[in-house]
């Protein structure tokens, strides 16, 4: 009876840790995720053997909204269960058989299945401005084999380490990704290093040079194909500079500013200053002063910025905006027009880090705003007029467009009573404009910070606003079974 007794303590102890480290595997993805992409989410479903009952871990509701697809996926079907058995030759071997992409809408998912657990498929956002999802499926392949062998070990010294691991793996999320599509597109035999050129893409965009910060190309080539390359400058091989002297590299880089050549290097050294068409396998660094793109083959992998990779393309994201303009009974092809002109002037703003305050107004009869008035409204559908009246938003005061289409005044000063939700850390400019709608009917008012921060706001309310996540209770009991999160 005893033996008995201790069996089930221990057996109670060896899913207390498995829960522990579902938890701290999802708390550590969230917040690595979180500094790549922005606030991220995260969710598991599991099963840790070919007969158990499906198990869900969604502790800040990511997959609500999906029950019907996870219920004719997990529920009604019997297909997972029948996939591929891991067989590893060792019990270390713990490359997962992946699990692709499920495609659901708005998500990235990517599992695969272990030795330890049989079956797991990870979940986190897909947000509207990646450059490219491939380095966040790799997060996720990553955080499978991680738990899986979490599960395996169950010692209590390392419990914690997986989670700290799946953090900061952002450099090698990017890397992963490269590397996989090299291998895809080029074959095994390709001899490009890359963490080298992630290293010296970080170092150069932080580096100043008299003050300035880096723009240009540095494009790194596979060493067979630099044959193909049409070199203006060659270096004798015995004096290539070193990608790691980062210095060195950012002082030529002001040869290829504001022009089509391109700085070239071998993937370890620099090799020379090019122009013309490159070979297709290459690694492309594009600088353009305090951020810049990683491309793989003339596509975009990330941005970066602020030495650390970025999952964002640095394109304004004006989900809200679209959706509210979505509500309006503007006819449809005004409604597009009059987003593409809004996200013209902001994307063009962003860039500038200036700073504006667009007006739309959808009132029949227009607002009466204090700015200057124009004797003849500009149609902004005219590129010309377009690109004036996305000069002068950079004027103080706000833009003031209306559903036709045209700029009717700029400089317009914005104001009212005072509304709950203000927030005197946003500025003038943000609580004038929260002020305004509160006050006024049928506008949309778009707040583009200095910083790049976007603000959507109607009624007195920010519809861009983003709430914080309730902190997770480091609470082991089990995930519950996924029919049973279904019917509650």
């Amino acid at each position: 009876m005893l033996n008995k007794g201790n069996d089930r303590c221990l057996s109670t102890l060896n899913n207390s840790t498995k829960n522990l480290c579902i938890f701290r595997m999802v708390d550590g993805l969230c917040e690595g995720l979180s500094s790549f992409s922005g606030p991220s989410r995260a969710a598991l479903i599991y099963a840790e053997n070919p007969h158990d009952a499906m198990r869900i871990y969604d502790p800040q509701n990511l997959l609500q909204g999906h029950q019907p697809k996870l219920k004719e996926l997990y529920v009604s079907s019997r297909s997972w269960r029948e996939g591929p058995r891991h067989e590893p030759h060792d019990q270390f071997d713990w490359q997962p058989l992946p699990e692709k992409n499920l495609e659901l809408a708005g998500l990235i998912s990517f599992g695969g299945r272990t030795r330890s657990i049989y079956y797991q498929m990870w979940f986190t956002e897909h947000h509207p401005d990646m450059c490219s999802i491939g380095p966040t499926e790799r997060w996720l392949e990553h955080a499978v084999c991680l738990l899986a062998h979490d599960f395996a070990n169950r010692d209590a010294v390392y419990l914690g380490s997986s989670r700290y691991v799946i953090r900061e793996y952002k450099t090698h999320a990017v890397r992963d990704h490269v590397r996989d599509q090299l291998n895809i597109l080029f074959g095994w035999d390709t001899q490009i290093e890359v963490y080298p050129i992630l290293d010296a893409v970080l170092d150069i965009s932080r580096t100043q040079e008299e003050g300035a910060w880096p723009r240009g190309k540095l494009v790194c080539i596979e060493p067979s194909e630099l044959s193909k390359v049409s070199f203006l400058i060659r270096f004798p091989p015995v004096e290539q500079p070193s990608l790691r002297n980062h210095k060195h590299v950012r002082k030529l880089l002001i040869a290829a500013e504001n022009s089509d050549r391109v700085l070239v290097a071998d993937g370890k050294n620099v090799v020379g200053i090019a122009s013309g068409t490159l070979p297709e396998c290459r690694i492309s660094a594009d600088f353009k002063g305090g951020y810049g793109f990683l491309k793989l083959a003339g596509e975009l992998v990330c941005s970066f910025s602020d030495g650390s990779f970025h999952s964002t393309n640095r394109k304004p994201k004006l989900v809200e905006l679209e959706e509210a303009l979505l509500e309006t009974p503007i006819d449809a092809s005004v409604r597009g027009s009059l987003f593409q002109v809004v996200s013209a002037i902001v994307h063009r703003t962003c860039e500038s880090k200036q700073g504006c305050t667009i007006v739309i107004d959808l009132n029949y009869q227009p607002l009466v705003t204090s700015g200057q008035k124009l004797e003849r409204p500009l149609n902004l559908l005219r590129p010309d007029l377009l690109h004036l009246s996305e000069a002068l938003a950079n004027i103080d005061g706000a833009l003031h467009i209306r559903s036709d289409l045209k700029l009717h005044a700029f400089a317009c000063l914005l104001d009212g009573i005072a509304v709950v939700g203000e927030d005197r850390a946003r500025g003038a400019r943000f609580n004038s404009a929260l002020r305004f709608t509160a006050q006024n009917e049928n506008v949309i008012v778009v707040v583009v910070s200095s910083d790049r921060r976007i603000s959507v706001l109607q009624g007195g309310i920010e519809l861009t606003a983003q709430c914080d996540w309730k902190p997770i209770s480091e609470f082991v009991a089990p995930p519950p079974t996924l029919e049973r999160w279904l019917e509650e």
